[in-house]
């Protein structure tokens, strides 16, 4: 039998989980578990890259932590990423082997660079130019054969495989792989209040559904939920109604989600009744999510010893990555 193919994925500590969050990626996450080796990583050099508050960012990295675990994700594949320092060796490392041409051209650099200007700080650090490399780092380091992305991703996905490219040309062996992505269907839930939107905590409380919320506060959005702003062509599905439907058969309810499309193409479809059915269907899951936090949440100490433990075992996976791409370089490495 040969051996899984494995799977790296990384999210940064930036508060709270929705349920575009989860629909989007981590919900992925927990399914590939069972197909794939998986290494999840929460990054938290990464966040460091635009200002920040160090309490917060600590509390954010184990409140991301037991989000995690609480929707799915098995600790033995989580990991903290300043617990593996060999990350940012290697991202080191591949900042000689990287183009300062291609990295100058990363979309996101220019987005986030732009949202720092606007602010009264104004400030934007080289790490934040430099993250990219990291990132090849984060993938390359476990020699990871797919990497779970969307298209904003897939310039940089393309950065690690010319950096892992260029390290094998310059040692003569094809020692790191080549990456590729993997697109699986996952949905792009839009903001309930503003469906134009992406679902975003950025864009304040009402255009994000919290994965965790409680029962009435999820009702409530989800009644709130707009539907037709009356400039929808005729003929054609809203933005508002098309939403409640990718939420309705996200969640896995395929019969209501057939039966209510049926409804639609009738001509006969109320709004009430799908609002109803796709607040079941995420109060369902919500329940659950809160009761497996709240369990977590009571054993934190433990949690947290849990995730040192993995952090520790998987680290030792990056550093004999570490030592033989310094074998590699000519660079010395440390005996102990």
């Amino acid at each position: 039998m040969s051996a899984k193919k494995t799977v790296l994925s990384c999210i940064q500590p930036t508060g709270h989980m929705h349920y575009g969050n989860y629909f989007g990626a981590v919900k992925n996450w927990v399914d590939l578990q069972e197909k794939y080796t998986c290494y999840y990583g929460v990054v938290d050099y990464h966040a460091i890259t635009m200002p920040y508050e160090p309490a917060k960012l600590r509390e954010n990295v184990w409140d991301l932590v037991i989000n995690l675990l609480a929707v799915g994700i098995d600790r033995e594949n989580l990991f903290i990423q300043s617990l593996v320092p060999e990350h940012v060796e290697l991202g080191w490392i591949f900042n000689c082997f990287a183009s300062y041409g291609q990295v100058s051209r990363m979309t996101q650099f220019k987005d986030k660079s732009a949202q720092s200007e606007e602010k009264a700080e104004g400030f934007i650090s080289v790490g934040l130019f430099d993250y990219p490399v990291l990132q090849a780092a984060d993938i390359l380091i476990y020699k990871a054969d797919y990497v779970p992305v969307g298209k904003d991703q897939e310039q940089h996905l393309e950065l690690s495989r010319n950096i892992a490219q260029r390290f094998n040309n310059q040692v003569g062996k094809e020692y790191f792989v080549l990456p590729e992505s993997l697109y699986t269907e996952t949905p792009s839930i839009k903001s309930t209040a503003d469906p134009a939107k992406k679902m975003s905590k950025s864009a304040g409380e009402k255009h994000y559904i919290n994965v965790f919320a409680e029962d009435a506060v999820l009702r409530k959005q989800i009644k709130s939920a707009v539907t037709d702003t009356g400039d929808t062509p005729a003929g054609t599905m809203s933005a508002g109604v098309a939403n409640l439907f990718e939420l309705l058969k996200a969640c896995g309810k395929l019969d209501a989600y057939n039966s209510l499309m049926d409804d639609y193409h009738a001509g006969n479809l109320k709004y009430a009744p799908l609002k109803e059915v796709v607040a079941d269907a995420l109060a369902d899951k919500s329940a659950i999510f809160r009761e497996n936090k709240r369990e977590l949440t009571a054993n934190k100490k433990l949690v947290k010893e849990q995730i040192k433990d993995s952090s520790a075992n998987i680290r030792k996976r990056a550093q004999e990555t570490i030592r033989e791409v310094k074998d590699l370089s000519g660079l010395l490495n440390v005996r102990f």
